[in-house]
């Protein structure tokens, strides 16, 4: 019933354009565990009033089967500030048509009035006990797309088997339900709640509890710029700051403000690394900040910037500011902790193809590390598992710029992430060191872990299916590659199989999945490289370290290794050019 798009799927039927109808109904947008992401659009392939509407009931009905209590309990939804003028789709939009779903149902529905960051979701689910969470958001996505992003009761992303459960109930529950489209109902619904007021005053307050430096913030020095880039993050972060003393950071003014356009970037990532923080490196020079603070435009990751003392910018890596946040959440942790034997109940975690820093800092410290799938759904749902055993989950990260700093939120949270750096910054400054300078000592007191990490664009499937299955069938049959050049193989991990072959009986510990394609090796120089495809991008990724025993300090030969061993994955394992590749850099 959205004129828009009833008028784009009238002109195509007109024209008898059968080749994009085709695009737009020939297949439904699948939901996994990242729920939905697609571009904003008519027909069942991309993000409309339609299909919200069809997801929202699927996903209510799942609600009912597994909660009795659905009813008293309710949902929290929230949106970002996306919009899409020619099909008339925005965040807000499906919020209230989501919301609908649920009320007229009967189902409680706490709808955030404005738009926020996405921890804020699981912040009210943990906080208000309820059933479940949707944040409407493509996060870093390019302009046109949109998705639903969905959190069980425990407060972290769904996994299996829930996404095929929702996934059954959606296409149960196709044809809307009577007043599905008429969102304005829930405006005088009792069953409707606004949360914004009382999330703003208590998630502050939680995230004070990370905040050990009060003082020093207070006096520090040390300038700030943020960008929200065009996003949502402007408001909360200035917030953060205030929580915890330190004077607000400048903002990008260009960028400070929500717009679905994105007008000043090309690609709305801070991942992305320099491109997009150029308008923050100009502000910093005028103002004479030292540290840029970047969040994507729902703000749940961050990237850090630092002015080197040769007047160069140095853009961390996210396994650089992982070791940086974990060595110093660690270091708070001790300082207020001066039972020695406590230190075995704690956790910190990361993902597969994140820097194994946390694993060498745990080794010598005592505490323990453990390592998830990629992306954060695993890291959450195993720090709650870990949380209600009794034990305290302090850090947890993935090298895609993604931090949850605080226990309060089990997903990464570029808002807190942020306004700990600023106090470790502030706190650093005191010793007259730099973040880089603290780096480099974490380096050499733990190890050097040097990382290297890109991707090639493939918007063929059955090259990407080709190019794992000759890898899977290097020399014969079920037989992977013993060497990548000159760098022999010791040990192959396939979680797309359940393959392993550092186990005694060859399978792998962490869950496998046939749906993506997963493949680590390990080298016998002490090199790891993981080539893994995108859940969300038409991308083959690869993630790649060299871990050093402390003492180790030839960086530069480490540096050079990795370089090589790298050129040769690209070579040997890619195949760019017969694959016909699109390389990052292109």
């Amino acid at each position: 019933q959205n004129p828009k798009t009833y008028t784009i799927v009238k002109q195509l039927l007109a024209e008898g354009n059968a080749g994009e109808l085709q695009k737009y109904f020939g297949s439904r947008m699948e939901f996994g565990t990242a729920g939905l992401r697609a571009a904003m659009g008519a027909g069942i392939s991309h993000m409309n009033d339609l299909t919200i509407i069809q997801t929202t009931q699927g996903f209510s009905r799942y609600l009912e089967k597994n909660f009795s209590d659905l009813k008293k309990r309710g949902v929290v939804i929230g949106f970002d500030a996306r919009a899409h003028l020619s099909s008339g789709g925005s965040s807000k939009r499906f919020a209230r048509l989501a919301a609908n779903t649920f009320i007229s149902q009967g189902v409680p529905v706490y709808l955030f009035s404005d738009i926020i960051p996405t921890p804020f979701v699981p912040y009210t689910v943990t906080h208000l006990k309820l059933c479940a969470g949707i944040m409407i958001t493509a996060s870093h996505n390019p302009k046109q797309d949109n998705g639903y992003k969905v959190y069980w009761e425990n407060g972290a992303q769904i996994i299996s088997p829930h996404d095929k459960g929702i996934s059954q109930a959606i296409e149960e529950n196709q044809e809307p339900w009577p007043q599905a489209w008429d969102d304005k109902l829930i405006d005088s619904s009792p069953l409707l709640h606004d949360p914004y007021a009382m999330v703003n005053k208590e998630y502050f307050k939680d995230i004070q509890k990370q905040c050990f430096y009060r003082n020093i913030n207070k006096e520090t020095n040390l300038k700030f710029v943020h960008t929200s880039v065009h996003g949502v993050g402007h408001k909360f972060v200035q917030l953060a700051f205030k929580a915890f003393d330190l004077s607000p950071p400048f903002a990008v003014p260009e960028q400070k403000d929500p717009d679905p356009d994105f007008p000043t970037v090309k690609y709305p990532n801070p991942e992305e690394g320099k491109g997009v923080l150029t308008l923050s490196f100009a502000l910093a020079e005028k103002d004479g900040a030292r540290i840029i603070l970047a969040n994507d435009p729902d703000a749940d990751r961050l990237a850090v910037a630092e002015k080197q003392e040769s007047g160069e910018w140095k853009v961390f890596s996210g396994n650089e500011l992982g070791a940086l946040l974990g060595w110093w959440i660690f270091t708070c942790w001790k300082n207020n902790n001066r039972d020695t034997h406590t230190v075995k109940d704690i956790y910190m975690l990361s993902s597969t193809v994140s820097s194994k820093i946390l694993r060498a800092i745990a080794l010598k410290e005592g505490f323990h590390f453990e390592e998830t799938l990629t992306g954060f759904k695993w890291m959450g749902n195993r720090a709650k598992q870990l949380m209600d055993e009794g034990k305290a989950v302090l850090f947890a990260f993935e090298e895609a710029i993604g931090y949850m700093c605080c226990p309060a939120v089990l997903d990464k949270d570029g808002v807190s992430a942020a306004v700990i750096t600023a106090e470790m910054a502030s706190f650093l400054a005191t010793r007259n060191m730099s973040l880089s300078q603290q780096l480099k000592a974490v380096y050499d007191e733990y190890g050097f872990h040097i990382t290297k990490a890109s991707y090639f664009i493939c918007h063929d499937p059955k090259v990407i299916q080709q190019l794992f299955d000759n890898l899977r069938n290097f020399d014969g049959k079920n037989t992977y590659p013993k060497s990548c050049g000159r760098f022999k193989v010791s040990g192959i991990r396939d979680l797309t199989t359940g393959y392993d072959s550092s186990q005694p009986d060859q399978k792998a510990i962490l869950p496998t999945s046939k749906s993506s394609q997963m493949i680590t090796f390990t080298f016998a120089n002490g090199g790891v490289a993981t080539m893994r495809t995108s859940g969300t991008e038409p991308k083959i990724k690869y993630y790649s370290e060299l871990c050093a025993p402390p003492g180790n300090s030839d960086v530069e030969q480490l540096k050079k290794e990795l370089d090589e061993l790298v050129n040769a994955l690209e070579k040997h394992f890619f195949q760019p050019e017969k694959n016909k590749l699109q390389r990052k850099t292109e």
